[in-house]
């Protein structure tokens, strides 16, 4: 680590021990207008960090960390196509999948644009073809269901995107999700579906992924019970690069919608992946989302570090992770179609930052990715918001919510504002033992009574939020919003030192799942697992026998 980089660490650490017994509702008091001084926006997009235990010096040591981490030096090295992905030698180029012709991105000499757009026009058309009626099935019936299989990253952006955009789905077939290789998924999934009219799509960009392989192999047999051989083959899609093995399974060549091994799975649903997403709210659409995504990526791209939305909400994470040693981050998006939001950025955060090795291979000397989670508000207001409130853990929360509801119903968005600002407000003022007690004497409580129950009824507050707000819920917006999370998440793993591109934690317990598969399908002896596993294997044959 530089001798700047230390020094800027350094600072924060003092500016930590200068303010931790510093409550939120005296800097407040203090300076009334730090909305105007720690809310920062980019069109109906703001982002508001005033309740974010963090003072002006804070924040710009801040951002004198960010340039000692020199992160504008990284920030080119991925826009220029550099394989910043050095345990793969990859480089790492999502940001191609959805730009424009002008943005010029090549990756060693070659251009992106004419091969992103030759494969987005094809899966666009397709996709607009299955909506019109225009591609139908062998029996020259249209499709009224579509299956997307696939897991991770081939699953989470699309059932994220689909739920969140249902707004917009008007006209298109019914959207379906099985990832799971438990069969239940596989068997509720499809129980009250018709085969012949319903159109699987197998994400997959190897095609040898188990639980995706395992899925539409059960998918094919469950076509088969009302199609024929012959029939088959205008059911099934593939998005894999794999045309070999897309062959032998039964699929189409123009069937098949590839993509590229600089586009990371849980980056991936700009390119073919997104495919389910298009055939659930049209092409036009989708290219509204694209352009959503875009317009952040030349943001972070070309804004200075402290009016870079992706940079700050970085920034502000890594106050909370390594300053404050918050080890958690709740998301709460106050929108029910965004109920899968906080999901898809555990998977984007964990599996890209959650690493304890450097770039260049030494251990990290500093905590990396928090646990993120979260629920739609008003949900998790009645089932773990008692914790964030009263809990031992400081738990810091990014809100979300848009002005404008995507629906008429009376009354209802009001109450979700107003439930989305009484809850920042609440985790950052609390409430004080004496406010509680004067309220209790209101209410008819006797002062001895007050006095006993005030401490249950008090709230320390002083628990940091992030406040997120935009507009409206639509393609665009929801495409800026997930790539400001993306970047963010690249931002921190530049500061951390980590390479946030590969995922070789994913691939440990898949390659031991694979020799504990070849005994259990009788390809090899327990004695030949692990002590561990083999109780606990015989365990199971045991109960299968009952």
């Amino acid at each position: 680590m530089n001798n700047d980089k230390n020094f800027q660490w350094g600072n924060l650490f003092k500016n930590w021990d200068r303010i931790k017994e510093k409550h939120l509702k005296d800097m407040f008091t203090e300076s009334p207008n730090r909305f105007e001084k720690f809310s920062f926006s980019k069109d109906d997009l703001t982002l508001d960090f005033s309740k974010e235990r963090i003072d002006e010096d804070i924040l710009k040591n801040l951002i004198e960390l960010a340039k000692s981490s020199d992160i504008e030096k990284a920030r080119t090295a991925m826009f220029s196509g550099e394989h910043i992905n050095n345990t793969e030698n990859r480089a790492v180029m999502h940001v191609a999948l959805r730009a424009n012709a002008e943005d010029n991105y090549s990756i060693d000499g070659i251009l992106t644009s004419t091969i992103v757009h030759d494969v987005l026009d094809s899966f666009l058309d397709f996709a607009d073809n299955i909506r019109s009626g225009n591609i139908r099935n062998a029996r020259g019936e249209t499709f009224t269901d579509v299956i997307n299989i696939g897991i991770g990253g081939s699953d989470l952006g699309p059932v994220m995107s689909v739920n969140a955009l249902k707004a917009f789905s008007n006209n298109g077939p019914n959207l379906h999700f099985i990832a799971n290789i438990d069969g239940n998924d596989f068997h509720d999934t499809t129980a009250m579906l018709d085969p012949a009219r319903t159109l699987i799509l197998i994400a997959s960009k190897t095609f040898t992924t188990i639980e995706t392989m395992t899925n539409a192999e059960s998918a094919k047999q469950w076509l088969l019970s009302s199609l024929s051989q012959d029939e088959l083959s205008l059911n099934m899609v593939a998005l894999s690069t794999n045309l070999y093995a897309t062959k032998e399974f039964g699929i189409k060549d123009d069937y098949v919608f590839g993509f590229w091994d600089w586009v990371g799975g849980r980056y991936s649903m700009c390119a073919a992946i997104g495919l389910p997403i298009a055939l659930a709210i049209g092409a036009r659409n989708f290219r509204d989302l694209l352009a959503g995504f875009r317009d952040m990526d030349i943001h972070f791209k070309e804004a200075p570090l402290n009016k870079n939305l992706p940079i700050l909400l970085a920034l502000i994470g890594i106050w909370r992770r390594n300053i404050m040693n918050a080890t958690t981050l709740a998301i709460m998006p106050y929108d029910q179609r965004l109920n899968r939001f906080p999901a898809y950025v555990q998977q984007m955060d964990m599996e890209s930052n959650g690493k304890s090795t450097t770039s260049d291979g030494n251990l990290v000397d500093m905590q990396t990715a928090p646990v993120i989670w979260g629920e739609s508000g008003t949900n998790a207001q009645h089932s773990f918001f008692q914790l964030l409130h009263q809990g031992t853990d400081i738990v810091p929360v990014d809100f979300i919510i848009s002005a404008k509801a995507n629906h008429n119903l009376l009354g209802h968005h009001e109450k979700l504002i107003s439930n989305f600002l009484a809850q920042s407000e609440a985790l950052a003022f609390g409430k004080s033992k004496d406010t509680v007690i004067n309220e209790m004497l209101e209410q008819g409580f006797n002062y001895s009574d007050a006095l006993k129950l005030s401490p249950h009824r008090s709230f320390k507050g002083n628990r940091p939020s992030t406040s997120i707000i935009y507009e409206k819920m639509n393609p665009f917006s929801l495409g800026r919003l997930i790539a400001l999370y993306e970047h963010k998440v690249f931002v921190q793993g530049v500061i951390w030192g980590i390479n946030s591109f590969d995922q070789w934690g994913v691939e440990l317990g898949k390659v031991a799942a694979v020799d504990i598969g070849k005994v259990i399908e009788g390809d090899g002896l327990i004695s030949d697992l692990h002590v561990a596993t083999q109780p606990l294997l015989r365990q199971i044959y045991k109960l299968q026998k009952k």
